[in-house]
């Protein structure tokens, strides 16, 4: 675990998205636990979402590989995916 109690995973992915985004502390970064393993789902401003996407996903992809390299020193798999802001 790690401060705040919460886990490494879950608090390195807010740390990274936050320093990325024009608006820090609209980041919700919620995690939920499955037989499949760990899905981290990120949620920011409608704002910011192209800035976590990035050019043809470059970005996410970097922190999804980031992420699972995390996981794997914690024994968990990990996968991300940016939540659609509902209209």
């Amino acid at each position: 675990m790690a401060k705040g109690n919460k886990p490494v995973d879950q608090e390195f992915v807010e740390t990274v998205v936050r320093a990325l985004v024009r608006y820090p502390e609209e980041v919700e970064v919620v995690r939920t636990v499955n037989e499949m393993g760990v899905l981290l789902t990120i949620k920011v401003n409608p704002q910011d979402t192209g800035l976590v996407i990035g050019k043809k996903g470059r970005t996410i992809n970097a922190i999804r590989e980031l992420a699972i390299k995390v996981g794997y020193r914690n024994r968990a798999r990990i996968s991300i995916q940016v939540a659609e802001e509902q209209s």
